[in-house]
């Protein structure tokens, strides 16, 4: 009997690029002094659309790092994208934070602040621009962008939902 819901360990690993967005140290004061550990907030992507966040703790740096890519890979999302940018604007919210992203026209390139613009070239767009609004904690700023873009819809779903056609949409 064959098992045809076979999965390959190595097709799990797939080319992910890695960023680093933040590394955060804390200490706790114990009767003999100092203890410090460190937290790493890592986002992974495959450039094609898939992204994941996730955050390492550990008392060495390097720990916490890889720590923060396993935890980015078992929360990976699929976006939807049109072209090279997003199909549509919208406001990603988490916390205080606030974050626009806008589709941008072609050539562009990606005009965002330093944690948001991880999480999007992670993703593998190649035109946007974003801006962060009211809070800008990198944590709170990476995850306001995670969920404005598992919000967008895409092309297709907008012009059913429209009872339009996909150029009608597009213009």
């Amino acid at each position: 009997m064959s098992r045809t819901n076979f999965r390959n360990k190595s097709a799990k690993n797939e080319e992910f690029k890695e960023h680093l967005v933040t590394v955060n140290r804390v200490s706790k004061t114990v009767k003999g002094g100092r203890i410090f550990k460190f937290s790493a907030l890592m986002v992974v992507g495959d450039g094609k659309g898939r992204v994941g966040v996730g955050m390492g703790k550990s008392g060495e740096i390097p720990d916490a790092i890889r720590k923060g890519i396993e935890d980015a890979k078992k929360h990976i999302i699929k976006v939807n994208l049109h072209k090279d940018t997003i199909p549509h604007e919208v406001i990603g919210k988490f916390g205080a934070t606030r974050v626009l992203l806008k589709p941008a026209p072609p050539g562009t390139g990606v005009l965002s602040g330093g944690s948001a613009r991880a999480v999007i070239e992670a993703v593998g767009i190649k035109d946007l621009r974003a801006k962060s609004l009211k809070s800008n904690n990198p944590g709170n700023v990476v995850k306001a962008v995670i969920k404005g873009l598992k919000s967008l819809c895409s092309v297709e779903r907008a012009a059913e939902v429209r009872e339009k056609t996909i150029s009608e949409i597009l213009g």
